[in-house]
């Protein structure tokens, strides 16, 4: 069995990290082998990674049978985060958009079986915090898909969701907040659900890496204490932090800005936190 994975299949908690999406023309050049051809990039892809999320479902929902696919083509201990459709979280108010929710959710999702993990809502920067709104959204996000448990995640990108309300909101709903490493979105590592999530945003082209070393090192700590139940005071909050808790998984992805350097970034901090760079 591949390490990578025998290390993600105990029952203890896991840290898995990732990227966005698997087809972007640059990897072709540092991180897929060469003459690979584009159709086995996802077989190649899930087989360095432990996570990748998926960024195209964000436009539009997919077919089952592309569920599916994505599914047969990962390993075992692989899962998938997916961005929920935006016509879902733009829309005008989020309390009408139970339609919406349902029909993405029950729309092929079950096809991925083991290998769906978090879903993932992202806000646009234009939507400010109304807690009668977005409560009842999260009281319309179904909890279960035949039987198996469903994992949502909540993006906020809007300046009014940094405060103590908002906070005991998703907590009350039990629903995590992505912790946004980037200059331009809010950011606040309060724990609101029963896993982490971060997107991490600030990769360095000049670095092989993306980011530097003692990044990495300081990314390893920070997602080894939330595995451990840890609240990270040091990181931006809205409110107080809160005592130790039960082990969490985690998921941390790299996203975005230098994002030819991303595979790399990932690899590296999952091997720190393996312990395989040890």
């Amino acid at each position: 069995m591949n390490d990578l994975f025998a290390a993600a299949r105990n029952d203890g908690p896991q840290v898995r990290v990732g990227i966005g999406g698997w087809t972007y023309a640059p990897w072709r050049n540092n991180f897929y082998p060469e003459k690979l051809v584009q159709r086995r990039e996802l077989e190649y892809a899930s087989r360095q990674l432990r996570a990748i999320e998926i960024n195209g479902t964000f436009y539009g929902a997919q077919k089952p049978a592309t569920y599916a696919k994505w599914a047969e083509e990962t390993p075992p201990g692989f899962v998938f985060s997916l961005k929920a459709p935006r016509y879902v979280t733009e829309g005008k108010r989020l309390a009408d958009a139970g339609k919406g929710i349902s029909g993405f959710v029950h729309g092929g999702l079950a096809e991925m079986g083991d290998r769906l993990g978090p879903i993932l809502w992202q806000l646009p920067p234009s939507r400010p915090f109304d807690a009668d709104d977005l409560g009842a959204f999260l009281d319309g996000l179904p909890r279960e898909l035949n039987g198996q448990p469903l994992r949502h995640v909540l993006e906020v990108r809007h300046a009014s969701f940094l405060g103590e309300h908002y906070v005991a909101l998703a907590r009350a709903h039990r629903v995590p907040t992505v912790f946004t490493d980037s200059p331009d979105y809010p950011s606040l590592a309060d724990i609101t659900g029963d896993f982490n999530y971060a997107r991490l945003m600030r990769s360095a082209n000049a670095i092989a890496t993306g980011y530097a070393p003692t990044e990495l090192d300081r990314w390893t700590g920070i997602a080894r204490d939330w595995a451990a139940g840890k609240d990270i005071a040091s990181l931006p909050h809205a409110a107080a932090a809160q005592a130790q808790a039960a082990p969490r998984d985690v998921f941390v992805f790299f996203i975005g800005a230098a994002k030819q350097r991303n595979p790399a970034a990932a690899m590296a901090l999952q091997a720190r936190v393996d312990g395989a760079d040890r």
